[in-house]
Protein backbone atom coordinates (compact mmCIF):
# COMPACT_ATOMS: atom_id res chain seq x y z
CA UNK A 1 0.00 0.00 0.00
CA UNK A 2 1.42 3.34 -1.05
CA UNK A 3 2.29 5.88 1.88
CA UNK A 4 -0.16 8.49 0.51
CA UNK A 5 -3.20 5.91 0.78
CA UNK A 6 -2.20 4.37 4.46
CA UNK A 7 -2.13 8.01 5.52
CA UNK A 8 -5.64 8.63 3.87
CA UNK A 9 -7.13 5.58 5.72
CA UNK A 10 -5.56 6.75 8.67
CA UNK A 11 -6.97 9.46 9.14
CA UNK A 12 -10.59 8.27 8.23
CA UNK A 13 -9.72 6.12 10.87
CA UNK A 14 -9.37 8.25 13.62
CA UNK A 15 -12.01 10.77 11.88
CA UNK A 16 -14.40 8.28 12.15
CA UNK A 17 -13.76 6.73 15.49
CA UNK A 18 -13.80 9.91 16.87
CA UNK A 19 -17.59 10.62 15.49
CA UNK A 20 -18.63 7.19 16.82
CA UNK A 21 -16.76 7.64 20.01
CA UNK A 22 -19.23 11.01 20.23
CA UNK A 23 -21.80 9.04 19.12
CA UNK A 24 -21.80 6.71 21.89
CA UNK A 25 -22.08 9.72 24.14
CA UNK A 26 -25.02 10.57 22.78
CA UNK A 27 -27.04 6.93 22.31
CA UNK A 28 -28.68 5.83 25.43
CA UNK A 29 -27.84 1.92 26.22
CA UNK A 30 -24.79 0.10 26.50
CA UNK A 31 -22.29 1.04 24.36
CA UNK A 32 -20.23 -2.12 23.61
CA UNK A 33 -23.48 -3.26 21.93
CA UNK A 34 -23.33 -0.47 19.86
CA UNK A 35 -19.45 -0.83 19.38
CA UNK A 36 -20.22 -4.72 18.23
CA UNK A 37 -22.81 -3.22 16.01
CA UNK A 38 -20.61 -0.46 14.37
CA UNK A 39 -17.84 -3.08 14.18
CA UNK A 40 -20.24 -5.35 11.76
CA UNK A 41 -21.14 -3.30 9.74
CA UNK A 42 -17.76 -1.90 9.09
CA UNK A 43 -16.70 -5.10 8.36
CA UNK A 44 -19.88 -6.06 6.24
CA UNK A 45 -19.07 -2.62 3.78
CA UNK A 46 -15.67 -3.62 3.61
CA UNK A 47 -16.63 -7.06 2.74
CA UNK A 48 -18.98 -5.77 0.14
CA UNK A 49 -16.51 -3.06 -1.58
CA UNK A 50 -13.74 -5.44 -2.23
Amino acid sequence: MPAMAFQTTLGWSLISSGIVTLILKVLPGDSLWWGLLFLVIGVTVLYIRS
